[in-house]
């Protein structure tokens, strides 16, 4: 069903560059707005719609022996978790020359000349 829209020239130039930037036609992208404001597309619902399909994608992928890359998440939190490790053992070795009345000098000082 075709329905006409008239709406003011600068607004329609930003709804082309909008569609534009999207990859879809301004129809789609009216489509989508009005479906959106109609409660039919629950942009939350999609989101858990995708994750949870890209979850048994994953999981029905490859073999369940091989072990699977780690997204940019879990190899930041990785990091971050082997920095806090070595602050913690460079603290303990500070408290326990302390205690012994002995300079502590880090690691990665050690090779300075």
């Amino acid at each position: 069903m075709a329905v006409s829209v008239r709406m003011d020239p600068l607004l329609e130039k930003e709804l082309e560059q909008a569609a534009r930037r999207q990859g879809v036609t301004k129809s789609q992208f009216i489509i989508a707005a009005v479906e959106r404001a109609l409660g039919r597309k629950d942009p939350a619902q999609l989101y858990h719609q995708v994750m949870e399909e890209a979850v048994q994608y994953r999981l029905a992928d490859g073999d369940a022996g091989a072990p699977q890359p780690l997204s940019t998440s879990e190899r930041l939190r990785g990091k971050l978790q082997e920095q806090r490790q070595a602050h913690t053992r460079d603290w303990l070795a500070y408290q326990d020359a302390r205690k012994k009345g002995v300079a502590w000098v880090p690691d990665d000082e050690d090779a300075a000349p």
